[in-house]
């Protein structure tokens, strides 16, 4: 017994020390996260929660809403911080949570992130090259689903954002009365869309990337991304549409952090973290194609992260150590 009370002052003693502290600036710190009902997102932000919790954080059972109401929850203290808001195509949302005066975006978490339109090859190759060939009926009749002589647009969930892009280039380019953007839940669309490829019937979506329908559906082969006839994005926002010699109409973009500024300031470590963590889009992309080949459950998702970290190890190291250089 009394062996059992020295050694566990010992390890009091030890866990209380400067250099423990150090090691795990996160001690005591539960965060909270905040993600979108996404299992293809769940692999960066687990990346993140892990090493949080490699700081010494806890991290709570995170939140699952879209984007919109993820920058809501962050700006009204009801989170954290939010591991996949889009620099540019979140903007409006950001801004909708406070902007900087509650919230930040730190670092870049992910670069080269791309949206557009897609079509399939045989399409593509008779000359449906362009967003804007669409006014005319006897090509969008082509995509045409329903029977009403008009293309269907397998299209974005409300509250993702790119909605906002989708509703307001379909005014600009005059599509209203030839095109019609089927809403909903996306992977049931886009499993439709697939499977009508596949018949090699003509298909008309939109994607983004990283994401596993690229996988599926891949650009250059099965399908192939089209132009628009010139850039405009909602609010008159600017911003670079340009990718491998083609203007997609939307942001090439990239995937940041946002956090609440009062959780920044008390918590320099993650601060840190967030501002320096890094993951290549084709490690998504990898990751993703693992998840549409049945690898989709709580623990694969796990395991990819230990596989990632692994192939990864100084770089994460480096994280690591650099946030735990901002305790003093």
């Amino acid at each position: 017994m009394k062996l059992f009370s020295v050694t566990t002052a010992i390890v009091l003693s030890l866990t209380a020390s400067p250099l423990f502290a150090k090691d795990k600036p996160g001690e005591g710190v539960t965060v909270r996260p905040v993600i979108q009902p996404a299992i293809e997102e769940m692999f960066q932000a687990r990346i993140i929660f892990r090493a949080l919790q490699d700081l010494g954080y806890a991290v709570a059972e995170p939140q699952e809403v879209i984007a919109q109401t993820a920058h809501l929850a962050v700006g009204t203290g009801d989170a954290d911080f939010f591991t996949d808001s889009w620099d540019q195509l979140h903007e409006a949302f950001f801004k909708e949570a406070g902007g900087p005066e509650k919230i930040n975006k730190v670092g870049t978490l992910v670069e080269g992130a791309l949206q557009g339109y897609l079509v399939d090859k045989k399409s593509y190759d008779a000359g449906v090259k362009n967003l804007g060939d669409l006014k005319d009926p006897k090509i969008a009749a082509m995509f045409d689903e329903e029977g009403d002589g008009k293309a269907d647009l397998a299209g974005c969930v409300p509250g993702w954002g790119c909605e906002r892009v989708i509703e307001h280039q379909l005014t600009e380019y005059k599509l209203r009365d030839t095109v019609t953007h089927n809403q909903g839940e996306y992977n049931a669309i886009i499993a439709d869309t697939i499977a009508r490829a596949k018949n090699a019937k003509s298909v008309l979506y939109y994607t983004w990337t990283p994401y596993w329908v690229s996988g599926a559906l891949v650009p250059g082969k099965d399908v192939e991304w089209l132009s628009v006839p010139y850039t405009s994005l909602p609010d008159g926002a600017k911003a670079n549409t340009e990718f491998d010699g083609k203007n997609l109409g939307f942001a090439v973009d990239s995937l940041r952090i946002v956090a609440r500024n009062d959780f920044l300031k008390a918590n320099p470590a993650a601060a840190k973290l967030f501002e320096l963590a890094k993951i290549d889009i084709k490690d998504i992309s990898a990751e993703n194609k693992l998840i549409a080949d049945g690898e989709k459950n709580s623990v694969d998702i796990d395991k990819h992260v230990e596989t990632w970290i692994a192939a990864h190890r100084d770089a994460y190291d480096g994280w690591l150590k650099a946030a735990r250089e901002t305790v003093k």
